[in-house]
């Protein structure tokens, strides 16, 4: 394949202009806005397309490149994080905002939206891949497992009013219960 001065491949080549570059300045058979022919109906690439099986999903329904049960194991960086995605080590998964690049709305990322005007993975409606069973959010299901912090006050910290306006970091002493004496009664008050 002959190589343009940018040293690439000349028909994808960008600053070239190559052959195989569209329009909207993308390579054309994976440019979703031209029907590109490695874009499936789910508007994805074909490979990496849940619905459609694609070559790159493995059994555990995971890109099989960075499934951990598949044996993926991530290269960390001194401060015990994936090293493309630590901040302190300037990654290269981090923008110069300090986030993560594919999620940063001032570098270009826009979330998927359904018709519902939310977010499509947390639309209920929509059967969103972040629905558990249970219609809850999965990360905060607690019958999918889900164990909130709790405060001294027997609440969920983050939710604690009492925690958020003690400004001198001092809790009174309240009785305390265990997670499990919690749920019972949680549940008993429900009644």
């Amino acid at each position: 394949m002959p190589k343009c001065p940018h040293n690439r491949r000349k028909s994808i080549c960008k600053e070239c202009k190559g052959s195989s570059i569209c329009l909207h300045n993308r390579i054309q058979s994976q440019c979703k806005e031209c029907g590109g022919k490695y874009i499936c109906e789910h508007n994805r690439r074909t490979s990496i397309c849940k619905e459609c099986k694609g070559s790159s999903i493995c059994p555990h329904n995971h890109i099989k490149s960075r499934c951990k049960k598949c044996g993926y194991i991530p290269k960390l960086c001194p401060h015990n994080h994936e090293k493309s995605r630590c901040k302190e080590c300037g990654g290269s998964s981090i923008c110069p905002h300090n986030r993560i690049k594919s999620k940063c709305k001032e570098c270009g990322y826009i979330p998927n939206f359904c018709p519902h005007n939310r977010q499509k993975s947390r639309c209920k409606e929509c059967g969103g891949s972040s629905i558990c069973p249970h219609n809850r959010i999965k990360s905060k299901c607690k019958e999918c497992g889900y164990i909130p912090n709790f405060c001294p006050h027997n609440r969920q910290k983050s939710r604690c009013k009492e925690c958020i306006t003690d400004k001198d970091n001092t809790i009174p002493e309240i009785e305390e219960y265990t997670q499990e004496e919690y749920e019972i009664i949680s549940f008993l008050d429900k009644k």
